[in-house]
């Protein structure tokens, strides 16, 4: 199993669900909602996936990491972005302290005194 290629054909199937009713099909539903509705969830998922990594209890941890991962692709497909976009970001990262990529950014600065 590859993941990249699960990441992206998941992309794919919800690229498909686009045009599709949204009282038949939960994808179609958050789209046509969106942004709000994907990003209301994305929340939601978020704190269930802390919760569960506060609890320590890998199974849920990895379940409640899959419903997050899942509705972020919803939101990239929202915006016309794919998990590859998001894997080359990864890759140009790869390899760079946290400090200075955060610094090559342009990470914000404290604004400075006027004494």
């Amino acid at each position: 199993m590859n993941p990249a290629e699960v990441l992206s054909r998941l992309a794919d199937l919800i690229e498909s669900r686009r045009g599709a009713d949204p009282e038949r099909s939960y994808v179609a539903r958050l789209l046509a909602r969106a942004p709000d509705a994907i990003l209301k969830k994305i929340g939601e998922e978020a704190t269930e996936t802390v919760m569960a990594a506060k609890d320590g209890d890998a199974a849920r941890i990895v379940a409640e990491t899959a419903d997050l991962w899942f509705h972020c692709l919803v939101m990239l497909a929202h915006y016309g972005l794919r998990p590859e976009d998001v894997a080359a970001e990864l890759a140009r990262r790869e390899g760079l302290s946290g400090l200075a990529e955060k610094a090559a950014r342009g990470a914000v600065q404290p604004p400075a005194r006027s004494d």
